[in-house]
């Protein structure tokens, strides 16, 4: 796969994990407030914490583990992946 072809599937890997993301907040926000009709859900974040490691378990041996950090880790992953695409392009 020449350059291009790297910058093109990275792209669409960023434009995933950012929808991904989008939507993981949107449930937890949902199921934080009760929105919708929707009972209150305590596990309303899990969807946030497989697109956060490792920075999540990072945070928690580090003993920062609070819920800034586990809305937040994926942004770093995201950075990354932008890092990477910009990188090729």
């Amino acid at each position: 796969m020449g350059s291009r072809g790297v910058m093109l599937a990275m792209k669409w890997v960023l434009i995933i994990f950012v929808a991904l993301y989008a939507i993981a907040l949107l449930l937890l926000a949902i199921g934080t407030f009760g929105w919708f009709g929707q009972e209150r859900d305590p596990l309303s974040a899990v969807f946030l914490l497989p697109l956060g490691l490792p920075w999540n378990i990072l945070a928690d041996r580090a003993g920062l583990a609070n819920a800034a950090v586990a809305i937040l880790a994926p942004l770093v992953n995201a950075a990354i992946l932008y890092a990477i695409w910009k990188r090729f392009s």
